[in-house]
């Protein structure tokens, strides 16, 4: 089983994969698609649904995670998530593949036990799950990988 994790954004959209055998991971990995800031929001949003597609076709996920919309003080930035999400969503449907989601405060609890988890507390523990050495992966790849583990240890208990 693939599982791929995603961790929206509209200037920076975090990825990380699972492969799964007989319960246990045996291979996983991280990245982020980086779209220019310079770009229109319609722009973006190509880039994004483009680049999604390309890492479904190369990695033939068999369920998928997204982290739902924090919503801080800022509106416009949480409707701009929103679309970037929704873009990300669009493509996994229509390459048919199931998609959960889970809260930030859901995927800091699985990971690291505790639903207040600093970012830096979920990137070493990441590490310390999977034993990579992540130094060089950006935040919003190592994001990916936390989505992508909360939706293993939930998997485990629906099978």
């Amino acid at each position: 089983m693939i599982i791929l994790g995603i961790d929206p954004g509209s200037y920076n959209v975090g990825y990380g994969v699972l492969q799964v055998e007989k319960r246990k991971i045996i291979a996983a990995g991280c990245d982020s698609i980086k779209v220019k800031k310079s770009l229109p929001l319609a722009d973006r949003l190509v880039v994004i649904y483009d680049e999604i597609k390309k890492i479904v076709d190369e990695y033939k996920p068999d369920i998928s995670a997204i982290e739902t919309i924090f919503y801080g003080k800022n509106v416009h930035s949480a409707f701009t998530l929103g679309h970037a999400r929704g873009t990300i969503l669009l493509a996994i449907a229509k390459e048919d593949i199931k998609m959960n989601e889970y809260s930030p405060r859901e995927v800091k609890k699985a990971v690291v036990g505790n639903g207040n988890a600093s970012k830096e507390q979920v990137k070493y523990m990441v590490q310390r799950i999977l034993d990579l050495d992540l130094k060089d992966s950006t935040q919003d790849a190592t994001d990916g990988l936390a989505i992508a583990l909360c939706e293993y240890n939930k998997s485990k208990f629906r099978l």
